[in-house]
């Protein structure tokens, strides 16, 4: 261990800015605004290294575990507070998609369920009890069912 760490203190900051490049590059690659900040971390004490060379390496290490859980912390409610506005917000909702079309039942609603073919793919129903080939209308999503009524009237 001792000599893992001596290794590291033969490159000082540069072991810290090439660990920022790496965790930044990592999040590129595994999306999901962790490894951003940790790197984010390792910049920083690269920057604190190089300006304090003689700095333990348990205090960088300190250091860093210290930046990098008020860097995420920080930024987790940030975006809470200011989430990321897209075009596309049901993108991964795809029942939410479906509110509002209408369909026709592929087989029939009895006892307040049903199914309904969508493309490629079935669908759970819940609604009045209806024959097969109906029009319904979706009017909300109950998990992976979809909650409709009869759009004929």
């Amino acid at each position: 261990m001792t000599e893992f760490i001596a290794y590291l203190d033969q490159f000082g900051f540069w072991a810290w800015w090439i660990a920022a490049g790496a965790l930044v590059l990592l999040e590129a690659l595994a999306p999901g605004a962790i490894f951003l900040w940790l790197g984010i971390a390792a910049a920083a004490v690269g920057g604190l290294v190089f300006f304090m060379p003689d700095l333990d390496w348990k205090a960088q290490l300190a250091v860093f575990a210290v930046l990098s859980i008020a860097s995420i912390v920080v930024s987790k409610r940030y975006l809470k507070s200011r989430p990321i506005e897209t075009d596309h917000p049901t993108l991964n909702q795809r029942g939410q998609q479906l509110v509002g079309r209408e369909l026709v039942l592929s087989e029939p609603i009895v006892g307040g369920r049903g199914r309904v073919e969508i493309g490629d793919s079935g669908w759970a129903v819940e609604g009045p009890d209806l024959p097969a080939g109906t029009r319904i209308r979706v009017n909300g999503v109950n998990g992976a069912t979809l909650e409709v009524v009869n759009a004929e009237g």
